[in-house]
């Protein structure tokens, strides 16, 4: 089994991740790679903006704005994306998405691959930790984040 690592573009989302917390938001993050360079960055603005859709894939391709082509691009999430997100990556034609974790929230990991989309789930400490404490002192959050 390969084993890959925590690179710079997932330390990224993680700091976007904790910027969301900092505001007394949901804990993840994303960034949006071509060329290996960060074009977008991003976290889960739900509670901050009071919007329902303001989650961090999302804020992340908003704050990328117009690029043309996706196909060359790379998101990074802290999380497994949602089905609103992971719409986002099939509709935009992203090829590629690695993800912090995917104990605390399995996503639509399915639905991408389905798609053509390479998932790839770093199993990351740091980002289970952050989302397992986070549902654990904000439940009523989560949950209104996901949709029970």
């Amino acid at each position: 089994m390969k084993v890959i690592e925590m690179d710079a573009f997932m330390e990224e989302a993680i700091k976007e991740a904790k910027k969301g917390l900092k505001e007394h938001g949901i804990p993840i993050g994303s960034v949006l790679v071509k060329d290996d360079k960060i074009i977008g960055r991003g976290h889960n603005r739900r509670v901050q903006k009071g919007n329902p859709i303001a989650h961090a894939e999302i804020d992340c391709l908003q704050n990328a704005g117009r690029i043309g082509t996706y196909k060359d691009t790379i998101l990074y999430s802290t999380l497994m994306p949602c089905y609103l997100c992971g719409g986002a990556v099939v509709q935009f034609g992203i090829n590629k998405v690695i993800v912090g974790e995917s104990k605390t929230f399995s996503g639509s990991k399915d639905f991408i691959e389905s798609h053509g989309v390479e998932v790839i789930d770093l199993d990351l400490a740091e980002c289970k930790d952050l989302m397992t404490k986070f549902i654990q002192e904000n439940p009523h959050l989560w949950n209104e984040d996901i949709g029970k």
